[in-house]
């Protein structure tokens, strides 16, 4: 098994900066301000042929208040799942009062505890470490996680505490897993959703809009709806996304880029709705955004006990005049913090990553083709008729049927939008977008002019003086 690492401490100090270093990525939002990290965040690293799995945290120790107290119980729910923790203190701003109320609980671990004084490029090693020896922690790293001066050492000295990795460890993903993007407004409970369907708090909930800033990936395993096998999953929780006038922190535009490129690596996206607010108009531009990225869609209505029979009504209207572009999506009404209707969820988010990756060969699909066309043939284009000669599938996720033929560019919109209902009905495609792409042959005798031969031209010639007479 790969060696679990949590990175703690007091915010500020560095802790997703390290993340980035040790991870190579940028899956870690990172500014200047104290608080910025509130979810644990789990990522992958290696070094050399070692690798390792790494939990970045929001900081902890100064205070007990408000979202500060979900934020240290993450923390806290990282430390007792970690084989190390990597304890990170400020080399500039020196020992303070949350740092040693940390460390006082940290030596308390049966499990390997090493200080990280970061932030020490440009000071003397032994000056920047001086202060900290009084923690009772012997093993300590001068380090600049920003630059990388000194990661590289401390992880190795990490490392070497535990046994060379098995070799399935960083086997590929599966191919089978479900990825879910879990997407909307702010404070709709996405976060609550997530936290009801792993059983856990796994996120943190408070009543605050704009709570969850990071993307946060949770892999897990469920039964499936056949109940003769497992299945997995990634949930990946996204911060809320507002209208665009109304962000103006750095921060959240960080967050709305990282929800929206969350949405490009998922296969399914269940956008949540407020059952109180009803389908508003950003609800709409979102649903319109995971449409052209061709993504498989569920729609939960969320908050939904409580409400009176008028209001339930009247949602129920809105969705179905407002949502009249896309009738194939399948919507769910839930309540996240009680749990009704969450578990029948997966029915439909099964249904449409099944749709979304239908396999079809082309002899089935040419026939659904002429089947179509014999009932209903193509309108006319001036003379002549498109011809509809044989369908294949060229992609998945969304799925996309080519129709190959002659002509097929005059096709008006209402037979292609009458060929994709008809595909839907026929391959039974629910919750997922389809797309069809129209290729006709080319012409072999485009462009070239017939050349006649000498008996053709006085044939022509003759015929020609018959007509003038």
């Amino acid at each position: 098994m790969k060696p679990v690492i949590a990175l703690v401490g007091r915010p500020n100090v560095g802790k997703s900066t390290l993340f980035n270093r040790l991870t190579r990525t940028r899956d870690a939002i990172v500014a200047d301000f104290p608080g910025l990290t509130r979810d644990r965040q789990y990522g992958d690293g290696r070094l050399g042929d070692r690798p390792y799995t790494v939990v970045d945290t929001g900081g902890i120790g100064e205070s007990e208040e408000g979202i500060d107290r979900p934020m240290t119980d993450q923390a806290l729910q990282a430390v007792g799942e970690a084989d190390v923790v990597l304890f990170l203190v400020d080399g500039r701003a020196g020992l303070t009062a949350a740092d040693e109320q940390v460390a006082s609980e940290l030596r308390k671990l049966p499990k390997p505890v090493y200080l990280a004084v970061n932030k020490t490029d440009g000071l003397d090693p032994d000056t920047a470490l001086a202060d900290f020896y009084g923690l009772g922690l012997t093993e300590l790293f001068p380090i600049a996680a920003a630059h990388g001066r000194g990661v590289r050492g401390m992880i190795t000295e990490v490392l070497k505490a535990f046994p060379e990795a098995d070799e399935d460890d960083g086997e590929p993903a599966d191919p089978d897993t479900v990825r879910v993007a879990v997407l909307g407004r702010p404070n709709v409970g996405k976060s609550t959703l997530i936290n009801r369907i792993l059983g856990e708090e796994r996120v943190v909930v408070f009543d605050q809009a704009g709570t969850t800033r990071d993307t946060i990936e949770v892999p897990f395993v469920r039964q499936d709806r056949n109940g003769d096998g497992e299945r997995n999953y990634v949930l990946i929780d996204t911060a809320g996304i507002r209208r665009r006038g109304k962000v103006h922190e750095t921060i959240e535009k960080f967050s709305v880029i990282k929800a929206l490129q969350a949405v490009d690596a998922a296969q399914v996206v269940m956008v949540v709705i407020d059952a109180r607010d009803g389908i508003t108009d950003q609800d709409l531009h979102l649903l319109g955004y995971v449409l052209e990225t061709g993504r498989a869609l569920v729609i939960a209505v969320n908050k939904w006990d409580g409400l009176e029979a008028d209001h339930r009504q009247w949602v129920k209207r809105e969705l179905e005049r407002r949502l009249h572009f896309a009738p194939w999506v399948k919507v769910h009404f839930i309540s996240a913090l009680h749990g009704t209707g969450v578990g029948d969820l997966f029915g439909f988010i099964e249904r449409a990553w099944d749709s979304a990756f239908i396999k079809l060969g082309s002899n089935a699909l040419t026939r659904m083709l002429q089947d179509i066309t014999h009932s209903h043939p193509p309108p006319r284009a001036g003379r002549f008729r498109a011809k509809l000669r044989y369908a294949h599938l060229g992609g998945s996720n969304p799925p996309t049927v080519v129709i190959h033929g002659n002509r097929t560019e005059s096709l008006p919109n209402s037979y292609q939008r009458y060929l994709e209902n008809k595909f839907r009905e026929l391959l039974k495609i629910e919750g997922s977008p389809i797309r069809l792409e129209l290729k006709s042959g080319d012409n072999p005798y485009e462009g070239r002019k017939t050349q006649l031969t000498e008996r053709q031209i006085k044939r022509k010639r003759r015929m020609m003086k018959h007509v003038k007479k």
